[in-house]
């Protein structure tokens, strides 16, 4: 038997082991970097997804024996840099995954590798740990006066650019704008709505608005609220909730992590026993409650009722729509759609949910768009990493620009920003004003006011 034809099974991913001495152990990461680095130059299949790959291979191709030997371990860093844990080369590409014999885990290495980093202190960035503090920033910046000055000084090419030459962040990328006035102290009040027969999913939605939607878009989370209020569909805001950690997980910092997850995770539990739709509005933040949080805390029982618990909002309006309890009729076609799935929607392996409710509305043509933008989170932002992540977007630039779109659209609001500047660089105006995410497009389609 080849070693791919013992490989048929779907993926099984073994919880990080960060609790054993050995994780931390740097020369045990670095045979194990080598031991999967070789794999992959044996294979190359991931050449295309992100610029880990293309990096390693670069490495070993231009050594001194063209193998895996000829590659300095201080070079390794090369590779782990590039990362940005999306997952994809794990979920769609690499033959080898548990069950395979080979085990390799990819993304959980990269991990591994970024938290001995983070633990040793080096080469962690102030930068970096400030990106990463997204609640601390959203909290200062939501100050009005504060946020009318940040919102102004990022619009100024003079006072960007010495920015990128003292913290490090790119002149050029794309930043998000802060909000003096929050989603959660200003979201509407749940209207009383009486339980409907035949309810299979569940009949009522916690809404986990996540750091972004709170402190920079909260059109969003209110879009969201109306549709479910439309729906005759009875919500409760996640109240004190803190970051997801999905930030502090790039960087390596898994303590901040974990610390997180408990400010997070007792009153998430606390909802689901209460039999609530725990809804978060941002891919990766969904992401780290269904996947990340229990594979580093897989022994949590508190955590395995959230994992149960976490919807996408899409997913989660399909379901209903499945049941019969959903509005569907809408007086407002969308037109022509560029719609990108983001990487950390994909690897959660629910489907095309927002493409398919996208779809459903009447005159509206929705083009899908499956590949990473680029953005990657903080990573995207970096002086170092922005004109990658801009090469690494293209094909999705491009592809979202033929639709010759009405709409531009991505469940990852940060990605379909990223996207916006991409595809105004190919063609100047392309996407100016057409960007919106694919929960005010509903919001739209209902005929609903903003």
């Amino acid at each position: 038997m080849s070693q791919r034809e013992g490989n048929l099974e779907a993926p099984t991913r073994h919880p990080l082991d960060w609790k054993n001495p050995e994780f931390w152990d740097v020369e045990k990461l670095n045979a194990e970097m080598e031991r999967v680095f070789d794999i992959c130059h044996g294979c190359r299949r991931c050449v295309s997804l992100c610029g880990s790959f293309p990096t390693l291979f670069d490495l070993i191709d231009e050594g001194p024996t063209g193998e895996m030997d000829g590659v300095k371990k201080e070079d390794y860093v090369k590779v782990v840099d590039q990362c940005y844990l999306c997952d994809v080369c794990y979920m769609t590409k690499c033959p080898y995954v548990p069950p395979h014999p080979w085990n390799l885990d990819f993304p959980h290495l990269m991990l591994r590798a970024k938290a001995v980093q983070f633990k040793q202190g080096t080469p962690t960035k102030s930068r970096d740990i400030t990106l990463s503090n997204t609640d601390a920033n959203g909290k200062l910046a939501a100050i009005p006066v504060v946020a009318q000055t940040v919102n102004a000084l990022a619009k100024m090419p003079a006072v960007r650019k010495l920015g990128e030459n003292m913290i490090g962040v790119h002149k050029d990328a794309w930043v998000p704008e802060f909000t003096s006035r929050k989603f959660r102290p200003n979201a509407a009040p749940s209207q009383p709505h009486p339980v409907k027969n035949g309810e299979r999913t569940p009949g009522k939605v916690a809404v986990y608005s996540t750091c972004y939607v709170n402190y920079n878009e909260p059109g969003i989370g209110h879009d969201f609220l109306k549709v479910l209020e439309h729906n005759a569909i009875p919500y409760v805001i996640v109240e004190k909730e803190a970051c997801c950690g999905m930030p502090k997980l790039e960087l390596g910092d898994l303590d901040s992590v974990a610390a997180n997850k408990e400010k997070n995770v007792p009153q998430l539990a606390k909802l689901a026993r209460e039999g609530y739709a725990i809804v978060g509005l941002i891919p990766s933040c969904n992401l780290m409650f269904k996947q990340e949080l229990p594979l580093m805390f897989p022994e949590d029982e508190d955590l395995k009722l959230v994992q149960k618990a976490v919807w996408d909002p899409f997913n989660y309006l399909e379901a209903r729509k499945k049941d019969g309890l959903l509005k569907t009729e809408f007086p407002k076609s969308l037109g022509n759609i560029s719609y990108h799935v983001s990487c950390h929607l994909r690897v959660q392996n629910i489907g095309l949910k927002t493409r398919d409710f996208l779809q459903s509305i009447p005159d509206t043509k929705v083009t899908t768009v499956e590949r990473c933008s680029g953005h990657a989170g903080t990573w995207g932002v970096k002086k170092e990493f922005h004109e990658r992540s801009m090469k690494i977007g293209k094909p999705v630039f491009r592809q979202m620009e033929e639709a010759a779109p009405d709409h531009v659209s991505s469940d990852c609001a940060l990605a379909g920003h990223h996207i916006e500047q991409g595809m105004e660089q190919l063609k100047a105006g392309s996407a100016a004003g057409k960007v919106a995410h694919p929960i005010t497009l509903v919001r739209k389609a209902y005929g609903l006011p903003d």
